[in-house]
């Protein structure tokens, strides 16, 4: 019985070590990010969200949501501040989703709730994508960066496309969209 005990007290911290290494890309696997630190891991995070949402046509507004910084990931947040309709989040979320697989990113889930759905992906190198809907319908992008060397993170610089808000004061959905607030289906896309 103590052999046995011994013997856990030795493979635990062993295996706990080979965990957390493996989830920080050291043990291979690490690809693009193995030379990236905090900043350019969220700089990589905002070119994804900058190409995301431009991939939504119409476009919607946009401001940018709070950074924040663990010991070695990054997540950046966008919130939408354009009215999408019930009737038209399908659509939108659609576009979200045939963007991210086109840009070879893995759906890794789908929350197919009516009110509150949402779609999470994972980019070759580990980034981490999601689109969710909450409250009043707000759209909300994040992408949390893989585990990469530490570094110093600056605000991001990309201006948004709406008026820029206070961080934790942008507000619920204000801004309407002819295309995106409409209360009826969209129509059928013409062959």
């Amino acid at each position: 019985m103590k052999r046995l005990g011994r013997a856990a007290r030795v493979a635990v911290p062993v295996i706990l070590a080979g965990v957390v290494l493996a989830a920080c890309g050291i043990l291979g696997g690490g690809g693009a990010t193995a030379d990236m630190n905090m900043q350019d891991a969220a700089d990589r995070a905002d070119a994804m969200l900058d190409a995301t949402l431009s991939a939504v046509v119409p476009e919607v507004q946009w401001d940018h949501a709070t950074t924040t910084a663990g010991s070695c990931t990054v997540t950046r947040r966008r919130t939408v501040t354009t009215v999408i309709s019930e009737q038209r989040r399908g659509n939108f979320l659609g576009v979200i989703e045939r963007f991210w697989k086109k840009s070879g990113y893995e759906i890794t889930g789908v929350n197919q709730d009516r009110e509150m759905p949402a779609i999470f992906a994972r980019s070759s190198d580990g980034f981490q994508l999601a689109i969710s809907v909450g409250y009043k319908g707000q759209a909300f992008f994040d992408v949390i960066t893989p585990c990469v060397d530490e570094s110093e993170v600056a605000e991001p610089t990309s201006k948004p496309n709406a008026p820029a808000y206070p961080l934790g004061q942008i507000p619920t959905p204000n801004v309407r969209s002819e295309f995106w607030s409409a209360e009826t289906p969209a129509p059928a896309a013409s062959s």
